[in-house]
């Protein structure tokens, strides 16, 4: 058995495919996912370091956030790769983006998570970058609700009833789940400085599944929390993938069966089996999508029309798509 797998991993090579962990029940299932080697047809437009994205699935779009001096701080790209404007206004240091859709239009969010005039802020944008609304106090970073406040918030995601978590921050002084009304009051708030059960170290990505639970990224405590959406309860935690490297994001595949964590410092992808209703057990690691050193995978997200995974790589300074096989 031994001989097989190393003539197997002989013919792959090093090139970046999907593979079985050891202990998986789904191992010897074929790859499920393979790069888009032509996602985007330009690649130059990559000219800062790539924090975010976030994708449109009604409209075929891709949103991108970079820093960097004088550079655009949101790309957007159609589905098929094309590049299609850039904006900047009012943008600061990007580190997380969700795209909104209704009824009645789309919005683009981003947690900036800058100290200029701009940062401290969760913002929300149309499609071409026109400002729509601020939450926090723009330049001032602190932990109050009223007024609300944030200190590097890291992430954002929205219901369709535009209920809103935020995970706050990003290394700052805070480490908090916000749940927000769609008029921006405060619902639920959970999570102190700490190792504890609802405690967090950087609440890094948030990401809601289909049965009403909240899975955040609790970085540097490396595990993952499950909360209930509609009380904040807690529900459990997984530990057992993130011995090697903590959780930086969280989006589930568009059928809710696998979860898709970046592993920013082993430059890796994890896809782990997502928990029916009920117990959240503890994590098993499906498959995994080890990526080239220094790729640096900072936050992900799912097309839940076409199941294509978008990753956002600080090292690579690029965003490379990965296509569902099946």
């Amino acid at each position: 058995m031994a001989g097989t797998l190393l003539a197997l991993l002989a013919l792959l090579g090093g090139s970046q495919v999907l593979k079985a962990e050891y202990f998986s029940p789904w191992r010897g299932e074929q790859q499920m996912y393979k790069l888009d080697i032509g996602w985007p047809k330009t690649p130059e437009h990559f000219t800062g370091q790539t924090f975010c994205v976030a994708v449109d699935s009604l409209h075929g779009l891709v949103y991108v956030g970079q820093r960097g001096d004088n550079v655009p701080k949101v790309l957007v790209f159609s589905e098929e790769g094309y590049f299609l404007h850039a904006w900047n206004d009012t943008v600061e240091m990007p580190h997380g983006i969700f795209v909104w859709n209704t009824a009645t239009g789309s919005s683009v969010w981003i947690t900036d998570v800058g100290t200029g005039k701009y940062g401290h802020t969760v913002k929300q944008y149309s499609p071409l970058g026109k400002l729509m609304q601020v939450l926090g106090t723009p330049g001032n970073a602190g932990s109050s609700l009223i007024p609300l406040q944030f200190d590097q918030p890291a992430e954002i995601f929205v219901e369709e009833t535009g209920e809103i978590y935020v995970v706050d921050g990003d290394g700052g002084m805070n480490n908090r789940l916000l749940k927000l009304s769609d008029d921006y009051k405060e619902i639920w708030l959970t999570g102190t400085n700490g190792s504890g059960i609802g405690q967090f170290k950087i609440p890094h990505s948030v990401t809601l599944d289909a049965f009403g639970r909240v899975w955040v990224a609790d970085r540097d405590n490396k595990r993952i929390q499950v909360f209930d959406k509609v009380t904040g309860e807690w529900l459990g935690s997984w530990s057992g993938c993130f011995s090697e490297d903590g959780p930086y994001s969280v989006r589930f595949t568009a059928d809710y069966k696998y979860l898709i964590v970046a592993q920013l410092n082993i430059n890796r992808l994890a896809i782990l089996a997502a928990p029916p209703v009920g117990s959240i057990g503890d994590c098993v690691m499906v498959h995994s999508v080890q990526l080239a050193d220094e790729t640096k995978p900072h936050l992900v997200d799912v097309d839940m029309r076409s199941g294509a995974v978008y990753v956002a790589e600080i090292g690579a300074q690029q965003v490379q798509k990965y296509v569902p096989l099946s």
